[in-house]
């Protein structure tokens, strides 16, 4: 897989991933490297990337708990505080060396210790890999509210070694291929239909082509929007609804925590059924999307209470407008509409037609 080269930062793919770290160490001559993990990936991950790193730095690892409950401000207080303890300078160097959690939150830390250090990200979760690594985005949740707080800057390099999908087990790769069934579905119907053909066999020979091709969707339109004032929203597909939904179950005490790539597959289709209603999305196009959604079997239900505390929660999105909740919609699949409104009885009747 060949490297792709932006103007500010580069994501290098297996063994190149090794070379090109190396490469950037010997130049910087980083003063102290920082390693983030959580418990997970430094029980798995930990030993395969140090063996690969070639440096005469001092190494120090800091190591945070894994869990979405624990992307929020009191741990990055616990690392910011270690990193000053440890000598951090703007010498620096810090490897972000885990899943979403681990890249958004360590990019966060290190877009704001000593008013930036460089930063490097090397995603462990196919979810990571595929998402919250590429693209710049570094922060966490407020309470149980999605990424409100955080700053787009992006890495100096994003490794990528899909070795590391070997350390999950199935249902974090489900989890993290819906944001790649996502990028089918905004930008590439080819794309959208070789997904589908996998049927979640991710030993399939052409899995890791499928990632590759994901990325590269993802980072071209991220290029051409950094900062998401257009193109860059139709990433948020699925996530209106999808957000709001995993905010819900995250502040429950009757539901249980629903995984990301979960919450995001259930608003993709509610989306898909307000993109019917709204930009006249095709009834082929959304049977196919809905009998994909079927076959997950995902165990979720909510009462029409429930579904007026998660549309709530949508006045949180980011995509909002002058308080006007605003989705991306479809207009077919591998076509988008950004700044769409729509009804909310609209959306009260999608939940209960899928999620009831």
């Amino acid at each position: 897989m060949t490297s792709i080269i932006n103007e500010t930062y580069a994501i290098h793919f297996g063994e190149e991933c090794y070379e090109q770290l190396n490469s950037y160490v010997a130049q910087k001559l980083p003063s102290i490297i920082f390693v983030l993990v959580d418990e997970n990936t430094m029980q798995h991950c930990y030993a395969r990337f140090i063996a690969r790193l070639e440096t005469i730095a001092p190494i120090e690892v800091i190591e945070i708990e894994a869990g979405e409950e624990f992307k929020n401000i009191d741990t990055c207080t616990g690392v910011w505080s270690a990193l000053i303890e440890l000598g951090c300078d703007r010498n620096s160097l810090f490897i972000s060396l885990g899943g979403g959690v681990v890249t958004d939150l360590g990019g966060f830390v290190a877009c704001t210790i000593k008013r930036g250090i460089d930063f490097i990200h090397v995603p462990t979760s196919l979810l990571a890999m595929v998402d919250a690594s590429v693209g710049g985005k570094n922060g966490v949740d407020l309470g149980n509210l999605k990424n409100q707080i955080g700053v787009i800057q992006p890495p100096a390099m994003t490794l990528v070694d899909p070795d590391f999908l070997e350390t999950l087990p199935q249902n974090q790769l489900r989890n993290g291929s819906f944001e790649m069934f996502k990028h089918g579905l905004i930008a590439d119907r080819i794309y959208w239909e070789n997904m589908l053909a996998i049927d979640f066999d991710f030993s399939d020979d052409t899995f890791e082509s499928l990632i590759y091709q994901s990325i590269i969707i993802k980072n071209d339109v991220v290029q051409s929007d950094p900062y998401e004032k257009d193109a860059r929203k139709s990433l948020n597909y699925g996530h209106t609804v999808g957000h709001a939904i995993e905010s819900f179950c995250m502040a429950s005490e009757n539901h249980e925590d629903v995984l990301h790539g979960e919450a995001i597959a259930a608003g993709m289709m509610i989306e898909s059924y307000l993109s019917v209603l709204n930009t006249d999305l095709s009834q082929a196009d959304f049977n196919q999307i809905e009998s994909f959604y079927k076959k997950l079997e995902l165990k979720l239900s909510f009462t029409d209470k429930d579904v007026d505390q998660i549309i709530g929660l949508m006045a949180h999105d980011k995509k909002n407008v002058n308080g006007e909740v605003r989705f991306v919609l479809l207009n077919s699949i591998g076509q988008y509409q950004t700044d769409c409104v729509v009804n909310l009885d609209e959306i009260r009747n999608g939940f209960k037609l899928y999620l009831k």
